[in-house]
């Protein structure tokens, strides 16, 4: 009871100290709100700017690409998607980086005796780059000492990640449209030796169609031989790929695709079904067209396997790359995607073969000049349809080299801030801040006065 007497305050009397000493008080509170005045209006203004910018959704069709693809649709070609691997935290992040900042750093003015910001200290103090949830919207909101410099910091953020994006998705394409290059050429001399020697040998023997007998035999050959064919494509495309890939990979970290990812159990049996369901597919198209019911089942079965693939090589990459920046994790992506693809080519190409071989065991009664001439016939048909399939893939990618590989569109262009009308410094709440600093001091004041009043 004691102690809660001595800590006790006379509220009556602790108010009448205030008064009997309000002049100080009020030159305590007062003083406050002057220096916080003085303050809030000689503090540099800051202007925010935002730009609002949107992520290109694979296969939505959405702006140049879109009508790229709907063109690429018209003519029979596929372009797929380049952008499956991308994400908001991804973009913000390389938005961040030193390719993108440091022009727009150089571009600024900075006091003679203040050193320049690095890009992250710069990307910490000026930008507010963020992804609204459940969007694919990113808005980058930039400061800046006034509305212009707010406008082109913004404005230059998105301008250059364009510019990097760009010119990455082109590197990366320009390779591999070279790596194509060389296939084809090699394709190309290939189907011409192919085509000159069915064509001596028909001359040379005077053959040149099989007979009716063999006519069922040669089409079911005939349905393998394009089945061989269409994976000899995949396999070349992906090995070229890969190639590219790799190369690209080993320009900014030397053996970083040091694991292999085929030899992962959960891989190689994915593989191994669609193999085996890729050989079925072959013999259903024996039977029916590809309008019928259990070919478009057996597709849909097979494009399931596929993203199945492609979705569990996607997660090893993404545990085993945790360590690498967005850019080097999204080539990994990509490069283990490509080497799982020619790996399920080259086992389907192997099973195909095999398939195609018990067919020419029950041929063994035809002559043996009719056999010559329906393999020198199959070659010729295998290595021209790989050589023509090639040259459709080269003109897929220098489509989407044309196209520049935008990843992101501008929804909102930077705005100007109005010059009256400054982000900061906020100075009627400077002002009340020193307004109640003022009165927590002549509080603390009066609480020293009652002490000695009662000593």
């Amino acid at each position: 009871m004691a102690q809660e007497k001595e800590e006790s305050i006379d509220l009556g009397r602790f108010l009448r100290i205030l008064w009997d000493r309000r002049i100080v008080v009020g030159g305590i509170v007062l003083l406050c709100t002057i220096i916080a005045t003085i303050v809030a209006f000689v503090l540099p203004k800051q202007y925010a700017s935002t730009t609002l910018v949107q992520m290109r959704s694979t296969g939505s069709g959405m702006g140049t690409h879109g009508n790229a693809a709907a063109l690429a649709s018209m003519a029979g070609i596929d372009l797929g998607g380049s952008s499956g691997s991308a994400s908001p935290t991804n973009y913000i992040e390389l938005m961040k980086s030193r390719r993108v900042l440091e022009p727009i750093i150089d571009a600024m003015d900075w006091p003679s005796d203040k050193k320049k910001p690095t890009a992250a200290d710069f990307a910490k103090s000026n930008l507010d780059i963020k992804n609204t949830k459940q969007t694919n919207l990113i808005s980058v909101t930039a400061k800046g000492r006034t509305p212009e410099e707010a406008q082109m910091i913004s404005q230059g953020v998105v301008d250059n990640f364009l510019a990097m994006q760009t010119d990455m998705n082109q590197q990366t394409q320009s390779l591999l449209v070279q790596f194509l290059d060389d296939r084809i050429k090699k394709a190309k001399d290939d189907s011409e030796k192919a085509d000159a020697a069915l064509a001596k040998y028909s001359r040379e023997n005077k053959i040149y169609s099989p007979e009716e007998q063999i006519k069922a035999a040669v089409q079911l050959l005939g349905t393998y031989d394009e089945e061989f064919s269409k994976q000899e494509v995949d396999y070349q495309s992906a090995d070229a790929e890969l190639a590219s890939l790799k190369e690209k990979i080993g320009e900014q970290e030397q053996g970083a695709l040091a694991y292999n990812i085929n030899d992962n159990d959960v891989v190689t049996k994915i593989r191994n079904e669609i193999v085996t369901k890729e050989v079925a597919l072959v013999e259903l198209r024996q039977k029916y067209t590809d309008k019928h019911p259990e070919v478009i089942a057996a597709k849909e079965s097979l494009a399931k396997l596929r993203q199945s693939l492609q979705d569990e090589v996607g997660a090893i990459v993404a545990s085993k790359a945790a360590t690498l920046n967005p850019t080097q994790a999204e080539l990994m992506t990509k490069a283990a995607q490509a080497s799982a693809k020619r790996a399920v080519a080259a086992a389907a190409k192997s099973a195909v073969e095999k398939e195609r071989s018990k067919q020419d065991a029950k041929m063994e009664n035809v002559p043996d000049s009719v056999m010559t001439y329906l393999q020198l016939k199959s070659d010729a048909k295998i290595k021209g349809e790989v050589y023509t399939n090639l040259v459709q893939q080269r003109e897929n990618k220098s489509i989407q080299e044309a196209m520049e590989s935008m990843d992101i569109q501008v929804v909102d262009e930077a705005d100007l801030p109005d010059a009256d009308k400054p982000t900061a410094p906020h100075k009627k709440l400077i002002i009340v801040l020193g307004f109640v600093f003022g009165c927590f001091l002549t509080f603390t004041y009066g609480i020293l006065c009652y002490r000695r009043f009662e000593n």
